[in-house]
């Protein structure tokens, strides 16, 4: 409640606020605190009260539904919305263990323990970013949805595309990025027999707006929307969700029957490795060559010393600096 009531970015008293939360005014410091310790920047001036550094746009299920389209509407099981868990795909994980159908949707304002690649920390700042992720079951095993992060970066550029952003591209396996700049990153999860069926949790953490403090601990070069497109930091982020889904939620319910051959030439599009010179790193190993792009399997192709190309299915890719 203290958090919506700041969340326009103005000053409010002290005494307004304990009033509007029938509170007294030590309780309303000690929320506060408690919210500068999620990692929420707040501003305190003598005289006009407190405000937030940004304003905040918080998850809201009424205004995320609202812009879904027909076929996202069907296909949505249940939304969740957290205001703070330990890990959106590890919540779903648990959920597919216990039961959890297909288009169990998860989204949070922080996450505590959110992982990106390698089991490295997504850094989560409180109300900023999209931390989202969806579950869904399969028929087929693992195999049969072989290549589905590629196909899941396909969806997430539109969307980016389609609100302005340009310049935006993939980098393979799951990672979005702005001109060199990390973006979003994809983490797909996948747990079942090898003959089928099998279930996947599909993570997408997506930088709307870091703070600088918080971003320090990152040691990648990385960028939010609110750097490209500043109206992105604010008042759109439930929008920006439901879109989302409505290119998520069609492309896990279709994969079976229309996989990563219908968005190889499209994510071929958006890469943004073609040609680049990079490492990849695969546990003590390291490999080096031209990026050549991704073959029909979507494995990354390297062409190394000699001209060959050398496919790879897993690895940790860095570009080289020139």
């Amino acid at each position: 409640m203290l958090l919506q009531a700041l969340a326009d970015g103005r000053f409010h008293s002290g005494t307004e606020l304990a009033q509007l939360l029938g509170i007294s005014r030590s309780a309303v410091w000690k929320q506060l605190s408690a919210l500068s310790e999620l990692g929420v920047e707040l501003l305190a001036v003598s005289g006009k009260g407190y405000r937030l550094q940004r304003p905040l746009q918080l998850l809201n299920l009424q205004q995320i539904e609202q812009h879904l389209d027909a076929r996202a509407r069907q296909l949505l099981g249940q939304l969740e919305i957290h205001d703070q868990i330990h890990s959106t795909n590890a919540h779903l994980l648990e959920s597919a263990r216990l039961g959890g159908d297909s288009g169990l949707v998860c989204l949070a304002e922080q996450q505590t323990a959110g992982k990106g690649r390698r089991g490295r920390q997504w850094v989560s700042p409180f109300g900023h970013n999209i931390y989202l992720s969806v579950l869904w079951r399969f028929q087929g095993g693992p195999a049969a949805i072989a290549g589905l992060s590629l196909a899941v970066g396909v969806a997430v550029v539109r969307v980016l595309r389609s609100l302005g952003v340009t310049d935006v591209g993939l980098k393979w396996p799951n990672d979005i990025y702005w001109r060199q700049r990390k973006l979003a990153g994809i983490l797909i999860e996948v747990s079942g027999e090898s003959s089928g069926p099998c279930h996947a949790v599909m993570g997408l953490g997506l930088n709307v707006y870091l703070p600088e403090q918080q971003a320090e601990s990152i040691e990648q070069d990385w960028v939010d929307l609110h750097s490209i497109l500043a109206e992105f930091a604010h008042g759109k982020r439930n929008r920006l969700i439901a879109e989302l889904l409505n290119q998520l939620l069609p492309i896990l319910a279709d994969y079976e029957v229309r996989p990563l051959a219908h968005y190889i030439e499209e994510w071929r599009r958006y890469d943004c490795m073609q040609g680049k010179q990079v490492n990849i790193f695969m546990a003590e190993q390291v490999y080096s060559g031209v990026v050549s792009g991704i073959d029909e399997q979507g494995l990354l192709l390297l062409k190394q010393e000699g001209g060959q190309n050398r496919a790879f299915a897993s690895g940790e890719v860095s570009f080289r600096q020139s």
